[in-house]
């Protein structure tokens, strides 16, 4: 059987935090995009937005972080019912950007919440590598990986969480065949960040979906790229605009049972009478009979 997974990547400009016009705004344009991209799949598309997409904070750092904290709110809040109500009425799997939770403890968090087209929120991925010293956020302390029935697991990191090699290889180890980059970049390194996604996807030999805010603050050029490390599809510029494709999650196992170029097999590279290789940076080690991903 097949596992393909037909997504829909939205490069636009954040939005203020979730006020109920706003979100009414956000679900009428969601609509159109999907009557104009979303073509009659048995398989409900994936839905991306940027980073921080409905909580947008502009400003000198003061500012930003009143303009956060007034936008957070708990996980399940009033914005997640909103959110649930949306991916339910529309019947996709909606990744609606990231928001400023507060958390249990009274901390902000940059989060990503996931929701299925029955409207249930299947993840929560707090960021684990916030940009220092520019955001206020609290890291996360764990990574998410979720299943799409029938199709494959998905991974999640946000932004910055890409230049830290460890999360991708961790997310994959989990059993990820897809891993989803939500970011708010605003800044000239776009151009490494894209290189950064390449090079995740040749490393781990997943699929790589990362979706940048449009201007006037973010600098776009989302993109879209395979267990090779090919770019499938790519916005050349910070406009707005629609990245659609259908992901076949058989070629994640295609590749890591030929090799990247016919080649290279990271994920066979180990036996199980090889030493154990300590690694003190971590407190930890790779271990040969446990390398290989979870299912």
């Amino acid at each position: 059987m097949s596992r393909n997974l037909p997504v829909l990547v939205v490069q636009e400009a954040s939005r203020q935090h979730g006020i109920d016009s706003e979100l009414l705004d956000f679900e009428a344009e969601l609509a159109v995009h999907l009557s104009d991209f979303g073509a009659d799949f048995e398989q409900p598309r994936m839905v991306v937005y940027p980073e921080l997409h409905l909580c947008g904070a502009t400003g000198t750092p003061q500012q930003r972080r009143e303009q956060l904290e007034a936008a957070a709110e708990p996980i399940d809040g009033p914005r997640d019912q909103h959110l649930s109500r949306i991916a339910r009425n529309l019947g996709v799997w909606l990744l609606p950007g990231t928001v400023c939770e507060r958390g249990e403890d009274g901390h902000l968090y940059n989060t990503a919440p996931v929701y299925s087209p029955e409207g249930e929120r299947v993840a929560a991925y707090r960021k684990c590598f916030p940009w220092r010293p520019y955001e206020p956020y609290q890291p996360g302390d764990r990574f998410e990986v979720f299943e799409v029935p029938g199709i494959g697991r998905v991974g999640l990191a946000i932004c910055y969480d890409i230049w830290f090699p460890e999360m991708v290889r961790q997310l994959a180890w989990l059993g990820a065949e897809v891993i989803i980059n939500q970011v708010a970049t605003t800044t000239c390194d776009r151009a490494q960040e894209q290189i950064l996604v390449q090079a995740n996807a040749i490393f781990n030999q997943v699929y790589m979906v990362s979706a940048n805010s449009a201007a006037p603050a973010g600098e776009g050029q989302s993109l879209i790229v395979d267990p090779e490390g090919r770019i499938r599809a790519r916005m050349s510029g910070a406009t707005p605009g629609i990245l659609t494709d259908v992901l076949n999650l058989g070629e994640v196992e295609r590749v890591r049972t030929f090799g990247t170029a016919g080649l290279n097999r990271m994920w066979s590279q180990f036996r199980d009478d090889d030493p154990v290789l300590e690694l003190p940076m971590y407190e930890g080690r790779i271990d040969p009979r446990k390398w290989r991903g979870k299912r």
